[in-house]
């Protein structure tokens, strides 16, 4: 790591300061980081830590990462921003990498994910007036139950989570809600309003549920045979996190269109996309939409360094890899403070048996022995280290979840 940070404050006066000043939207675990490389990041008191969330796969290629800040400084000398009332000599090649290493036709570019998945519910609804000849303002969307798709009026509107919702209405309607994992349930929802389903190939923030085999090639069936669009929300699951660059491609399904984010700005910067058909991407005109920070040089020089990375494979076969390792490790932990888990790649929801404690409280233990996790619902916490991590620290940090569970 590089030199300290020095800081007149401490961790316990740092958290007592946000108190007052910053909005009570998070309740983050009592660690102030202040430095960090690799899997591995340091508190303000010189405490390490191994880094077992990186960022809901936002960090994916883990902190710090030579190239991508190698790319970013590179561009930070020459520039940053000119809006899309100019184009920049950045974009066409982020464009060109990034629909290469997805199979798609076009690239929307935007910054966050919640942007993207509004973007992408936009074209849905534009495609299905211009092509599909939806009647206007009758469009339909088809999500499932459990989702997390981002935390805007609209994502919110159609989440089955009371906490995300409950307070910020009223909702905005066009949506229809079904079970996950029950193709029955979607087949019976979708009608000739229909203008997309949306779906997480895994969805993460409910705790890494994995639908069963075949269900995503049943969607892409049953929307193809509906007329509508296939949207596969990856911006937890997609760019290397599952052993595959999307992850569905374990079942070779093509969607329509993707949403990408998180691990697409390395970390670094805010990066999403919505990529996908020129015939879906193509209904877009001037002026219907856009972003002031959407496809900026230096979001598009890092973007372009993070698909340089996944275009070796180098780090889809170390999700893949180490994939094994983490599986291997919470099978022995089953029965033994661990009720169950589900796991694709380097990606992992792990229930712990409650009597044992909270997701919250077992987080606080494992920081207290230095690694880093968050819980989701209940008893469950995740695991979605950088894929930078070794076997070695992998292991390791099992074993102080074995620790943690068993002492």
């Amino acid at each position: 790591m590089t030199a300290p940070v020095r800081t007149a404050r401490g961790s316990e006066e740092l958290i007592r300061a946000e108190e007052p000043v910053l909005a009570h939207n998070y309740h983050p675990l009592p660690v102030v980081v202040a430095r960090a490389e690799g899997a591995w990041v340091e508190d303000v008191e010189g405490r390490r830590y191994l880094d077992m969330l990186a960022g809901y796969s936002a960090l994916n290629f883990g902190h710090r990462h030579a190239a991508l800040i190698e790319a970013a400084h590179r561009q930070l000398d020459r520039l940053t921003l000119t809006s899309r009332a100019f184009h920049n000599d950045r974009l066409a090649g982020f464009a060109e990498r990034l629909s290469a290493l997805t199979g798609t036709d076009m690239v929307l570019p935007m910054n966050t994910g919640a942007e993207a998945v509004e973007s992408g519910i936009k074209v849905a609804r534009k495609w299905a007036y211009d092509v599909k000849g939806v009647p206007a303002d009758r469009a339909t969307i088809v999500v499932a139950a459990d989702n997390f798709h981002g935390r805007t009026t609209t994502i919110v509107s159609f989440s089955t989570d009371e906490t995300a919702r409950a307070g910020f209405g009223p909702f905005t309607p066009g949506f229809k809600i079904v079970p996950y994992n029950d193709l029955a349930a979607l087949e019976a929802a979708v009608d000739g309003t229909t203008a997309a389903v949306l779906i997480e190939p895994i969805q993460g923030e409910a705790g890494v549920n994995i639908p069963d085999d075949g269900y995503l090639a049943g969607v892409r069936e049953l929307t193809r045979r509906a007329g509508c669009l296939f949207v596969a929300d990856e911006i937890q699951s997609g760019l290397g996190r599952t052993g595959h660059t999307l992850a569905v491609e374990h079942e070779s399904v093509v969607p329509d269109v993707v949403l990408l984010g998180k691990a697409l700005g390395g970390g670094i910067v805010p990066v999403s996309a919505v990529v996908g058909s020129r015939e879906v991407l193509g209904v877009l005109h001037p002026g219907e939409h856009g972003s002031t920070f959407g496809g900026n040089p230096l979001a598009a020089a890092v973007g372009t360094a993070v698909v340089e990375l996944l275009e070796t494979g180098e780090f889809q076969r170390r999700a893949t890899e180490l994939g094994a390792v983490l599986r291997e490790g919470l099978d022995a932990l089953v029965g033994r403070g661990v009720v169950g888990f589900r796991a694709r790649g380097l990606w992992a929801g792990v229930d712990v048996d409650p009597a044992l404690g909270t997701g919250r409280e077992v987080s606080e233990r494992l920081m207290r022995e230095g690694v880093l996790v968050k819980d989701t619902h209940g008893s469950t916490i995740r695991l979605a280290p950088p894929l930078t991590v070794t076997a070695e620290e992998l292991r390791g940090a099992l074993g102080t979840l074995e620790k943690v569970l068993t002492s």
